[in-house]
């Protein structure tokens, strides 16, 4: 029987040298490969209590979007600064290679005393995940647990999160 590691593409130096890239296409492009991370990352929420889930543009939809729609629970988008219409708040986070970029929700997607589930394909220093937490704040919420297929242990993300509850797939020691 195979694992989620099964499926994960190794590649060296990408995108720079001494980066080990970890690919999850290749989990998403086989159907076994993205039942069985589905499947994982459902089973790792069972005991949790939350209201709605959170996923990050994009790889955060792929994950959460499956997830939602079996727990029947409803979606909120977090993307990139101008991508959602209305009102939205925003966060900035610093990037693992060294810049700066924005997230976005809606205002009103999350509201006063909602729990929310966040989730996020890969934890690596923490920062993505970081914003979503605070635009999920922002709005009154509260953080139920983050939720991601890979960690990089090595980047001390979870260190970074320690006041909230990280889950993973599957971990690497390395960055």
């Amino acid at each position: 029987m195979k694992t989620i590691n099964d499926y994960i593409r190794i590649i060296p130096d990408f995108p720079e040298q001494g980066v080990v890239f970890r690919d999850i296409s290749t989990i998403i492009q086989d159907p076994d490969g993205f039942k069985l991370a589905i499947d994982t990352l459902q089973d790792m929420i069972g005991d949790l209590d939350f209201d709605l889930i959170a996923g990050a543009e994009s790889r955060g939809f792929v994950f959460g979007a499956p997830i939602a729609y079996n727990l029947h629970k409803p979606l909120v988008l977090i993307r990139k600064k101008g991508k959602l219409p209305g009102r939205t708040v925003s966060a900035d986070y610093s990037l693992e290679y060294g810049s700066v970029s924005t997230l976005e929700m809606q205002e009103g997607a999350v509201s006063p005393g909602q729990k929310v589930l966040l989730v996020d394909d890969l934890l690596a220093t923490g920062g993505t995940v970081d914003a979503m937490a605070r635009l999920v704040l922002q709005e009154g919420g509260t953080v139920a647990a983050i939720l991601v297929l890979m960690e990089l242990k090595g980047l001390k993300g979870r260190e970074f999160l320690h006041a909230y509850d990280v889950r993973a797939a599957v971990s690497y020691e390395g960055k």
